[in-house]
């Protein structure tokens, strides 16, 4: 935290029982400001009411289906980030993972043959493993034995994830078949609103302006309306006109009856379904180990040692919000490296995950606002948050090659795969096979080079 915080925890007093439990004002923090924070993350986050029933819908066929799984996963991301706010205490929102629904929709079901039903069912015992793990201490001995110059890396390697994905959503950056990547068409007016929000809200937060993240989404989505740019999307999740909420802010709830308690957890025991357990188990581990690691530390939560507080309890949520999200009928719940935006808003207590939460319960009805949200009016946010996320790098020792090329790996492959679990994945095993034929195998711990050696048979024996 910094010395400013630092000063007001000193003078500040909690004020009553919830303040106490969440320790607002004992983190320099206010109500307001957290319910602020809340809402930034939600908007930044709120593209998943779309796009996770897009993805899943290829997969599950159920009468419906779209609206049925906007339902599951509001519930799924309500339950997930309460559960993180109110039992864990930390500001980190939890949804349906983007990458893993997809693999959920096109590996398991889609290419493997395998009902959604059973695939429902492994997504559940993986979460089981997470929380049996987490319960025994394995998941904090994991990331206690991460070095701090790979803890530094995982949250620069997050930020530019986090500006890869705002760069994507604006249409900047597009895919390329001769050069991966390309500069996007500059005749997108989508790009045009962004660059202008992020100009904007750059100089909000340069003028320390407390909601500048916040002010930037809701001025750029209005820019976006205005000037025809968004395209509106409708109630069966397919682009529409906007039209000023001609049919009303409230939309109607479809609950998921074909959904919920229909996993099939006995078929996912079966022995070929193993690989698919693992993988879902193996990413999300990685991936939301990484991605609590680096929020906690952007947050300010490390302790000089890199360890988390309240470590056990705040991975359990992870793996039970998993273990929900299969039963009311979704794919993985996972954290989100959205609630960065939240945590730059100065959200710095589970007050923040909660109001999410909430938000995720009121989106079963208000889902038409979150529509309204253009992807180029949440771009600009997750890029500066990226980059203020990138200050990380400064705490790397780059001159020992040892701890600045796994470092490094960490940074660069997390946005070059899209996947924060192969960046996380990489560095560690860099840094084992680095320190060990330097000679300096003695420094490294015992079970990072268990984790390095599971990760290599991971990628060799159940490569995707």
């Amino acid at each position: 935290m910094t010395g400013a915080s630092a000063d007001s925890q000193t003078d500040a007093k909690p004020v009553g029982g919830f303040d106490r439990y969440f320790g607002i004002t004992a983190h320099g923090s206010t109500m307001r400001t957290e319910i602020r924070a809340g809402f930034t993350t939600w908007l930044t986050m709120s593209y998943v009411l779309f796009v996770n029933p897009q993805v899943l819908s290829n997969a599950i066929d159920v009468p419906n289906g779209f609206n049925q799984l906007l339902t599951s996963t509001c519930l799924a991301a309500a339950f997930g980030s309460l559960a993180m706010g109110i039992i864990a205490r930390y500001p980190f929102a939890q949804a349906p993972g983007m990458g893993l629904n997809a693999f959920f929709a096109f590996t398991v079901v889609g290419a493997m043959g395998f009902p959604w039903q059973t695939a429902l069912g492994a997504v559940f015992i993986s979460g089981v493993l997470f929380v049996v793990l987490s319960a025994a201490g394995a998941r904090q001995a994991i990331v206690k034995a991460i070095p701090l110059s790979l803890k530094f890396a995982i949250t620069a390697g997050i930020g530019a994830f986090l500006a890869l994905l705002g760069l994507k959503a604006a249409g900047i950056v597009v895919g390329n078949e001769a050069t991966l990547v390309a500069l996007g068409s500059l005749e997108n007016p989508n790009a045009w609103v962004a660059i202008i929000g992020l100009l904007g809200t750059s100089v909000l937060m340069y003028k320390k302006v407390k909601g500048a993240i916040l002010y930037g989404i809701i001025g750029t989505s209005l820019i976006a309306i205005l000037t025809r740019a968004h395209v509106y999307v409708g109630a069966d999740g397919k682009p529409a006109a906007f039209q000023g909420f001609a049919d009303g802010i409230i939309g109607v709830p479809v609950w998921p009856r074909d959904l919920i308690g229909h996993l099939d957890i006995g078929a996912a025991l079966g022995v070929g379904l193993f690989s698919v357990v693992f993988t879902f188990f193996f990413v999300d581990f990685f991936d939301a180990t990484g991605t609590l690691t680096g929020l906690a530390q952007r947050a300010g939560y490390l302790d000089a040692d890199g360890d988390m507080p309240r470590a056990r309890l705040t991975f359990s949520m992870d793996g039970l919000a998993a273990m929900f999200g299969a039963f009311v009928g979704t794919s993985t719940t996972t954290a989100y490296v959205e609630s960065a935006s939240g945590i730059e808003e100065g959200g710095k207590t589970g007050v923040t995950a909660s109001t999410v939460g909430v938000l995720f319960i009121l989106s079963t009805f208000l889902w038409p606002i979150a529509g309204a949200v253009p992807g180029a009016a949440t771009a600009p946010a997750l890029i500066l948050v990226g980059a203020l996320m990138m200050q990380a790098v400064r705490h790397i020792d780059w001159k020992d090659l040892s701890e600045g090329v796994p470092a490094f790996l960490t940074v660069i492959v997390m946005p070059l795969t899209f996947s924060i679990a192969n960046g996380v994945s990489f560095g560690v095993i860099a840094y084992c096979v680095i320190k060990l034929l330097s000679g300096e195998g003695k420094k490294v711990s015992p079970i990072l080079y268990v984790v390095a050696a599971l990760l290599i048979a991971r990628y060799v024996f159940l490569a995707e």
